[in-house]
């Protein structure tokens, strides 16, 4: 048994938001996931870091949930900033049953286990420079409570890994509440998703301030999921 993360599937199956618009590395990408997962065996764990289908709500997005769980492996899923078709977690969990949706869990609030390490994360969000308004603070202290719910709910575990959406670093923005929490439990490993692009070239990769990050976006990854451990 195997831990990988992936984010921003940006899947599109029962929309009309297709990425392959966007040509380059984006052409073919749903064949991409699939191929990028023929790897895995049944009783791996694949962590997806957010943005996960286009669907305007759970209903428009049933497709794509569909191909996902259809895919090799068990897959936990964060919430993404475009993912919304985002709902309460019951609700999510009675649309997969009632859909025949197995395999697929939401990471929120929560944390799962594998081996010795807690599975734990959030969305996260941005707040330096330009995006230092009351409004994003706001949804930062959000954010945050929800960071140390989850990490608070792995208790005792030996390890603790964090999954985000948003980068906790990028280029020269610090979002300081979320590593403070990540400090406080000792992580010292996180993995996320959300940048794109010529962005790429500003993600924070490897070790700073003691926590090795890692970006998974799909296309910075060819759309395979990374070995987490």
């Amino acid at each position: 048994m195997s831990l990988y993360a992936i984010g921003d599937l940006h899947l599109s199956l029962g929309t009309d938001k297709p990425m392959d618009v966007f040509g380059g590395e984006w052409d073919n990408y749903v064949e991409k996931i699939k191929a990028g997962f023929a790897k895995l065996r049944p009783d791996d764990v694949c962590v997806i870091c957010g943005d996960v289908s286009w669907g305007m709500s759970l209903e428009e997005s049933l497709e794509d949930f569909r191909f996902i769980g259809a895919l090799p492996g068990k897959k936990i899923i964060l919430k993404g900033n475009h993912d919304y078709w985002w709902m309460t977690v019951s609700k999510m969990a009675s649309f997969f049953e009632k859909n025949g949706i197995n395999g697929v869990d939401i990471l929120n609030n929560n944390c799962y286990f594998y081996e010795n390490a807690a599975i734990c994360g959030t969305r996260g969000w941005l707040t330096e420079g330009e995006f230092d308004t009351e409004h994003n603070q706001k949804i930062m202290a959000r954010e945050t409570l929800r960071l140390r719910a989850s990490l608070a709910a792995a208790g005792d575990a030996e390890v603790k890994l964090c999954f985000f959406h948003y980068p906790p670093r990028f280029k020269d923005m610090v979002c300081a509440d979320m590593i403070e929490v990540m400090d406080e439990f000792s992580v010292k490993k996180c993995w996320y998703g959300h940048i794109h692009g010529l962005g790429r070239k500003f993600a924070v990769r490897g070790i700073v301030g003691g926590i090795d990050y890692e970006m998974v976006s799909a296309d910075f990854v060819d759309f395979e999921p990374q070995l987490v451990m």
